[in-house]
């Protein structure tokens, strides 16, 4: 058995498809197990911090999403370790690097979290992605309405992942050997930037979209429900990107076989998401 958390996320729900897929046995933890829409094979269980315990009778392995533990990491760890799971597979953050800002929000949560898993006893495998293509998504609601999309730092590069590929890396972490104790640090195969993603985003709509882009002291309206404390991380972030090309890795094709797919790619597969 399998525990995933955060199993309605972006990378949760990939690999919960995933490993449904392989015919594995999975328990798939949500707080609104009656609108996940998983797979009907999955076994779908209402997360309760409070009540840790049972989420992991039977399991021997677990996909650990950080703010999928209800605030309660030290304590789910125990929990699975006593009813009998020995690995975790973490999806932490691709900023915790030599050199990173330690202070930073982000880092702060992930390097505490990866902590606590190296303190909890269980074996565990470190996954570190870098930017995410599901962050374009931020801008669908402009593109449903019109043409151009208002945005911060045009020019910043990264090299966006596709969440498939990461829960691809992950499905092989949890069924393969040899990736106990292991770091992947995963990103997509190329450098874009902001223009860059607006322009495939267009070309899988087939249509011609243009970015428009905004001061960073402008910003707040465009990342609605994001804390005041982690948009200025996140701002800093970004403007550390711009002309600077990203880490790239090669790490998802070593580990699965197929090469990390492109954000063009990405943009396609979810075309459906930004039309009206």
């Amino acid at each position: 058995m399998i525990v995933v958390t955060g199993a309605t996320g972006n990378v949760g729900r990939a690999l919960v498809t995933r490993l449904v897929a392989d015919g594995r046995a999975v328990r798939a933890l949500t707080r609104a197990p009656e609108t996940a829409g998983l797979p009907d094979k999955a076994e779908v269980v209402r997360f309760r911090p409070e009540d840790l315990a049972p989420l992991f009778a039977g399991a021997t392995e677990l996909f650990l999403y950080v703010q999928g533990a209800g605030g309660r990491l030290p304590e789910l760890l125990q929990a699975a370790r006593t009813a009998g799971v020995r690995h975790v597979v973490l999806l932490s953050s691709g900023i915790i690097q030599e050199g990173a800002d330690e202070t930073h929000p982000i880092h702060v949560m992930h390097a505490t979290a990866e902590r606590q898993i190296r303190d909890s006893g269980l074996a565990w495998t470190f996954l570190r992605p870098n930017a995410f293509a599901t962050n374009a998504l931020q801008w669908a609601p402009q593109i449903r309405v019109g043409d151009t999309v208002r945005g911060v730092f045009a020019g910043m590069l990264t090299a966006p992942i596709h969440e498939d590929d990461i829960a691809a890396v992950a499905e092989r972490a949890l069924l393969d050997d040899g990736h106990e104790g292991a770091v992947h640090r995963l990103t997509g195969p190329a450098a874009t930037t902001n223009t860059d993603q607006i322009a495939a985003i267009g070309q899988a709509l087939g249509r011609e979209l243009t970015f428009v882009e905004v001061a960073p002291e402008e910003a707040a309206p465009l990342f609605p429900g994001t804390p005041p404390e982690f948009l200025q991380g996140l701002l800093k972030t970004f403007a550390a990107t711009v002309g600077v090309p990203p880490e790239i890795t090669t790490t998802v094709e070593e580990i699965t076989g197929s090469p990390a797919r492109t954000f063009g790619q990405w943009a396609t597969d979810h075309a459906a998401d930004f039309r009206p």
